[in-house]
């Protein structure tokens, strides 16, 4: 006699999701599961080592509804599969990356206000810069004071 009993695999929540740090960091995630999907990878919810507040199709849906709203065209999709891949980001300071950065830099600044408010990505909080060396000015200061 078979039993009515079915398995459903309990997951408990002890860790907390990790958001992102950027949207860039989502998008590559986002890319390198697809990528496991596609060479037969089976994606479960809580079943990463790092758990994430999203699974990697709530980025894809951002992204999509961006689309359809002509915020984002083919060749921003383009750009962001081609160097989706290859997990870089384009280097403006390279000729023939030039177009590409652009389109890459649109494309982020585009889907990251989507993102942190969805609670994806983090929001970004500092002194107001992204840079490093500013960072490493402003510590220089506080501490000879």
């Amino acid at each position: 006699m078979a039993s009515d009993k079915r398995y459903f695999p309990i997951f408990s929540n002890e860790k907390a999701a990790v958001p992102f740090e950027s949207a860039e960091e989502a998008w590559f995630w986002f890319i390198t599961a697809q990528a496991a999907r596609n060479e037969g990878a089976r994606i479960l919810a809580g079943q990463s080592l790092m758990p994430r507040p999203c699974e990697p199709m709530d980025i894809l849906k951002v992204a999509e509804r961006l689309y359809r709203n002509r915020c984002l065209i083919m060749d921003h999709f383009k750009v962001l599969r081609h160097y989706g891949r290859r997990q870089y980001a384009p280097d403006a300071a390279r000729i023939k990356e030039a177009r590409a950065h652009k389109l890459w830099k649109e494309a982020m600044s585009h889907l990251e206000p989507i993102l942190i408010r969805k609670g994806i990505v983090r929001k970004a909080e500092g002194y107001g810069h992204k840079s490093w060396v500013n960072d490493v000015c402003i510590y220089e200061q506080v501490a000879a004071e």
